[in-house]
């Protein structure tokens, strides 16, 4: 069974030839994970970049049953960018499968507990021109996972700056973020 490559564009064009190398380079990836369900990818021309050299942005989205695994890379080439994009998923996988060989000992898995994010259309312009606009809304199903898990999740998501997830033991969404020293801070929320 060949795998379901999905190929999204925004503020450029996707040609015959760069359809075909994006389908070609990507539907290898379920050489290195067989459970892929779908993997999405999203070329992009970043119009307001602070470097021209980062104006072509190639984010790879992978899907399985209980899994998402991501990676972008941004190039002044979108083939370069897609090619590096490439790179990174598969070295995430190989961790992936590592973490998941390892926890197999007791049948759960960093996987079993990914949170699923789903991206809203875009909202239209707030008419109140002193607020901040928001341009992007997402929504993300939070599974129940200690903190390792989440360590561990934010790290194989490649979530730089932030991550969300949901904390049985305390009964809260809790916040993990890196910090400007690169350690980490954790958030935990309460209803008051």
């Amino acid at each position: 069974m060949s795998l379901n490559v999905e190929v999204h564009a925004q503020n450029m064009s996707v040609d015959d030839r760069l359809n075909d190398y994006v389908t070609t380079k990507v539907s290898k990836l379920d050489r290195y994970l067989s459970d892929i369900d779908v993997a999405r990818v999203d070329l992009t021309y970043a119009k307001n970049a602070r470097d021209a050299n980062d104006r072509q942005v190639a984010q790879i989205t992978i899907r399985g049953k209980r899994f998402v695994l991501r990676a972008e890379e941004r190039t002044d080439d979108i083939y370069s960018a897609l090619d590096s994009a490439v790179d990174k998923i598969q070295r995430r996988i190989s961790r992936f499968k590592g973490k998941r060989a390892r926890n197999r000992g007791d049948g759960t898995s960093v996987a079993d507990l990914a949170a699923d994010a789903m991206e809203m259309d875009q909202l239209e312009q707030i008419e109140d021109e002193s607020l901040p606009e928001v341009v992007r809304r997402k929504k993300f199903l939070l599974l129940p996972m200690n903190e390792l898990e989440a360590i561990e999740q934010m790290e194989l998501l490649g979530h730089q700056d932030f991550f969300i997830y949901y904390d049985p033991d305390s009964d809260s969404i809790n916040v993990l973020y890196r910090r400007r020293d690169d350690s980490l801070g954790l958030i935990e929320t309460e209803i008051g």
